[in-house]
């Protein structure tokens, strides 16, 4: 299995950020979740302001905001 991120704007549109092709690829659904959890600030710097998480193409879950709740 491949756990991976799409990258998205408002829109659902898909989003390319610099230097995160979006192509980085997971073991697991944990290890996935562990570094959107680390990495969701710069990806929202970046222009991405919510992901899909897919396992092997396959929709899992999203699309999930990247902004900080007030």
């Amino acid at each position: 299995m491949s756990w991976t991120w799409r990258y998205e704007g408002d829109d659902g549109a898909v989003v390319t950020v610099a230097g995160a092709s979006g192509s980085e690829s997971f073991p697991s659904q944990g290890d996935a979740e562990t570094w959107i959890g680390e990495a969701w600030s710069e990806l929202l710097e970046g222009g991405v302001t919510q992901v899909t998480l897919c396992d092997a193409g396959k929709k899992i879950y999203g699309p999930m905001s990247l902004r900080p709740t007030t």
